[in-house]
């Protein structure tokens, strides 16, 4: 994670018996799943619709994730959602996942997020809703 990350949201979201897999714990593919729900929820609480009308709009350019721990159902994981500074069109975002009531990291991931116009497939600025999302509040 960069040192200029700054935590911007936090969640939790119940584990489902589906999301495990065969070994009895949640499947690599479904943490990807908890990271991105977590961008659109604090896309959306923050007033930023997330929507395939939209004309321009956040896809993802590249993931990972550090599986540090299993989580096995039933469980609640909570994810923390970091952000570093804002370029012209794009932010990286980096996770923390863990389960609730246990303060071990389960999990760490990390994001690039890019604003693409949907109609070209190109590359546009940060619409100026989201762009103030990371600008530090004027007193």
């Amino acid at each position: 994670m960069s040192p200029n990350a700054k935590l911007i949201y936090t969640t939790r979201m119940p584990v489902r018996w589906g999301d495990m897999d065969a070994y009895g714990h949640v499947n690599n593919t479904v943490y990807f799943r908890y990271f991105e729900q977590t961008r659109v929820e604090w896309l959306e609480r923050m007033g930023s619709r997330v929507s395939v009308e939209e004309p321009v709009g956040p896809v993802i350019i590249n993931a990972s994730c550090t599986f540090l721990a299993p989580v096995n159902y039933p469980a609640t994981v909570v994810i923390k959602m970091y952000a570093g500074d804002p370029g012209r069109s794009s932010v990286m975002t980096w996770y923390e996942l863990f389960v609730d009531g246990d303060e071990r990291l389960y999990a760490e991931g990390a994001a690039k997020t890019v604003w693409m116009d949907m109609r070209t497939g190109k590359s546009a600025p940060i619409p100026d809703v989201v762009r103030a999302l990371f600008d530090p509040p004027v007193a």
